[in-house]
């Protein structure tokens, strides 16, 4: 900001937010950095002229109202820079375009050519594409991915575990100027490994690997620079230590194991700790729909009053509401609307304020529960495990369910390593019925623990049928895992690793015990890479439900080296 220039580029904030649909700030950029924007401010060119920062306002501002900045768009430009410059160019003359119907300013801009797609799924497809494509003019600035695909907290948020800790996120490092096409000598390699800012680090395992096999393109930039922090590769075969991706199973007549169920399944790895291996195709796991007795009685479900109230806190996505009384931002569109109705001769309610609020749920949740022989112990009152971990179950389904969340209920035993049941109480999409409580109330424990095939299995079920982008695992079990060959320490680090893929394939996992006798000693050995907790009773958990799904959900934020500690 200048004595000539006493508004700075601040100015232009409330032309943003109009454009954008959301609030946003605008500021200078570092010295020799060109205008871009990670979703919450606008940067522009230092130092330049008004007419200039304002065009570079329009068309960021522009970008993020079209949606053209999506995640599922800028995911395709990370770590290629020509690529995002093509886009940029197309998509800025696109919805420059758009708008100069709705503001002059963009109308008065000389744009250096008609817009060549009607959609950002087709500006991006041409950008891929050999099809030449004009170079974006100098102050349509960049688009940076890795501003925009990390997570920003707005003002006044709360500070993050990473923030606190003062952690260095590598998704932040300048970008490479230009995609590499030819392979760099070996001695280039070594020397970007030492200056790694992350050296010792994840990033460093990652880097070796794409140095040893990886099939991504070399940069340009600083080692380091296209590094995700906690992004997590399965692969097939990379060595012994890789873990090994699940095979189907394709039963071709009634002759083979499982085919009487009427469905397929899975051959699943199992960890060796002695070793220090997996086992591939080591555990077949089978999912199948339970089926009860023609007479289903009506089974009710305990109500639990505190365990809803707390569950309804949970708002996983912000939800924005428009043209309210009060708030916390101004509306743009119906604050100008106001002006003219009141310059008009009437007088509406000042209906003129955003409030955010965090109110839409999106949780996938798969409740698993505990089948084998082991939950018949009886507690002091004569109530077997089993039956408060299925009042459990049912109280939590039917709960979830009423908040509009998108539920599973299957559960699990085992008869050694050839035969992992995940019958099937009440799949994604079926409603928590009578049908559905009377396969709960009908289910009779029996059977072994082959707890980590029973996570995978369960693991890969909600992966692929939730639909919701946080996904939470609810393993109801007395914790102690055992099966032919399956017990010990053998057994507790194989759940333990069944936790830690499921971790790093993005899932959340809470494990409750309920009405069991298991010491905390025991439930840390084998649920201690993931969130979990015991009572007595559900009730004795429910005040605190809430702080027990968000500590899981939480836990995908932390890599999962510090979450064991």
């Amino acid at each position: 900001m200048t004595a000539s220039d006493p508004g700075g580029p601040h100015r232009f904030r409330f032309l943003a937010t109009s454009i954008a649909g959301r609030s946003l700030d605008v500021a200078e950029a570092r010295d020799g950095e060109a205008a871009h924007t990670n979703g919450l401010v606008v940067f522009v060119s230092a130092g330049g002229s008004v007419a200039r920062q304002r065009s570079e306002v329009l068309v960021q501002s522009a970008l993020l109202g079209a949606g053209s900045l999506d995640q599922r768009w800028v995911k395709g430009l990370w770590a290629r820079p020509s690529v995002a410059r093509r886009y940029l160019a197309l998509e800025g003359r696109r919805v420059l375009t758009e708008l100069a119907g709705r503001y002059p300013l963009a109308a008065a801009l000389d744009l250096g050519g008609k817009p060549g797609t009607a959609t950002a799924h087709e500006s991006l497809e041409l950008a891929r594409s050999r099809a030449a494509v004009p170079d974006p003019p100098e102050w349509f600035g960049v688009i940076k991915p890795s501003r925009l695909l990390t997570p920003s907290a707005g003002p006044g948020a709360r500070a993050t575990d990473q923030e606190l800790r003062l952690e260095f996120d590598p998704l932040d490092l300048p970008e490479a100027d230009d995609e590499g096409d030819e392979e760099e000598p070996a001695e280039s390699k070594v020397l970007k490994l030492f200056e790694n800012p992350l050296f010792a680090s994840r990033a460093l395992t990652d880097y070796l690997r794409k140095m040893l096999g990886g099939s991504r393109a070399s940069a340009d930039g600083s080692a380091g620079a296209e590094a995700k922090v906690r992004a997590v590769r399965r692969a097939s075969k990379v060595g012994e230590h890789a873990r090994p991706l699940p095979t189907r199973i394709h039963f071709t007549d009634d002759g083979k194991p499982g085919a009487a169920l009427g469905v397929g399944g899975a051959l699943h790895p199992e960890w060796d700790v002695h070793k220090n291996r997996y086992r591939p195709d080591w555990c077949r796991v089978l999912d199948f729909p339970l089926t009860v007795a023609a007479d289903i009685a009506a089974a009710g479900v305990p109500q639990d009053d505190v365990l809803r109230r707390r569950l309804s806190r949970l708002g996983l996505g912000p939800k924005v509401l428009r043209r309210r009384p009060d708030g916390d931002e101004i509306d743009i569109e119906p604050l100008i609307e106001l002006f003219v109705d009141v310059r008009s001769g009437h007088s509406p309610p000042e209906h003129v304020y955003l409030d955010r609020r965090k109110r839409a749920r999106d949780l996938g949740v798969l409740i698993l529960l505990d089948a084998s022989g082991s939950v018949t112990d009886a507690d002091q009152a004569g109530l077997a495990v089993h039956d408060h971990q299925r009042r459990a179950a049912a109280t939590l389904a039917a709960t979830l369910e009423q908040l509009g969340d998108r539920v599973a209920v299957y559960a699990f035993r085992s008869q050694g390593r050839n035969a992992v049941h995940l019958p099937a109480i009440k799949a994604f999409g079926q409603r928590f019925d009578a049908l559905g409580r009377a396969r709960l109330n009908q289910l009779q424990p029996s059977g072994y623990t082959r707890l980590g095939a029973g996570i995978r299995g369960a693991g890969e079920i909600l992966k692929r049928e939730a639909g919701t982008p946080n996904r939470l695992l609810i393993v109801l079990s007395d914790g102690f895992p055992y099966d032919n060959g399956y017990e010990g320490r053998y057994a507790e680090a194989d759940v333990g690793k069944a936790l830690e893929e499921l971790h790093a394939d993005g899932m959340a996992c809470l494990c409750l015990s309920i009405g069991t006798a298991t010491t905390v000693d025991a439930l840390e050995r084998v649920f201690g890479s993931a969130s979990y907790a015991n009572a007595a009773a559900l009730a004795e958990l429910s005040p605190q439900m809430d702080e027990l799904f968000l500590s899981a959900l939480r836990r995908l934020a932390v890599p999962v080296a510090q979450a064991r500690t």
